[in-house]
């Protein structure tokens, strides 16, 4: 197991596990958190024995979005010093699927951290929630986009806009979340669910994950020709001549 600034790192069988745990800020999403979350996923995502990664939080809190302090003190120029400006783009680059285990709070960017992973296992006591107009700001870690494409225009709005909590089964209503589970069971659903991945060849779900995440970035024309150039990837591979 690997412990660095409020986040944990192991493998379980071929699941790689990594916790945000920092009590003391609620895991708010400060810089210095972000960029202990991107490097224990890296880090994880290169172990040739991890073919699911789960992202997960405590009962009580999954994430937040930034401290105050870090808000207080932010800049554009700051910003990307502190290497906020390309996590974003770090994660989309996780090759292996990426599982969030999601429990209690779950806002800003927290939200959005859920949001960007390829599937979410959510508990009961789960609320999701942009409150950044509350604050006199807008979302940046891709809600914006995120919840526009997954939802449509109107819902969008209705959250963003009011910046109401949605609960988890409202969000598995919405598409947004894939499995509910109780309180107590939140993260074997979620450990459970990465094991299922995880025993399907390893190379076919990571090709399948960048096919399906082509859909976002390209139009049908674009996706089709990717899906076909990936298949004839997966074809060749030692996985599919084993049948």
């Amino acid at each position: 197991m690997t412990v660095a600034d409020g986040v944990r790192t192991e493998v379980i069988g071929a699941v790689g596990v990594c916790r945000i745990d920092q009590p003391d800020t609620r895991n708010a999403l400060s810089p210095a958190l972000l960029a202990a979350v991107i490097d224990g996923l890296e880090e994880l995502d290169g172990d040739p024995t991890v073919r699911c990664i789960v992202l997960a939080g405590t009962d009580d809190v999954f994430a937040t979005g930034a401290d105050a302090r870090s808000l207080a003190a932010s800049t554009p120029e700051a910003d990307a010093n502190q290497g906020q400006a390309d996590f974003w783009s770090r994660l989309s680059a996780v090759g292996a699927p990426v599982v969030a285990g999601v429990s209690g709070w779950a806002l800003g960017t927290g939200c959005e951290l859920a949001l960007a992973c390829d599937l979410v296992v959510a508990s009961k006591t789960t609320r999701f929630g942009q409150p950044e107009v509350t604050l006199g700001l807008i979302p940046g870690g891709g809600a914006t986009q995120r919840l526009t494409r997954a939802l449509g225009k109107q819902r969008a709005m209705e959250l963003i806009l009011t910046g109401r909590r949605m609960g988890a089964e409202q969000a598995h209503g919405y598409g947004l979340v894939n499995v509910v589970a109780d309180r107590k069971r939140w993260f074997e659903a979620t450990m459970s669910l990465a094991v299922q991945i995880a025993e399907r060849a390893p190379v076919a779900t990571r090709l399948a994950k960048r096919a399906i995440l082509a859909a976002d970035r390209e139009n049908l024309d674009e996706g089709l020709a990717t899906e076909r150039a990936l298949l004839s990837e997966a074809m060749a591979t030692e996985d599919h001549a084993e049948g």
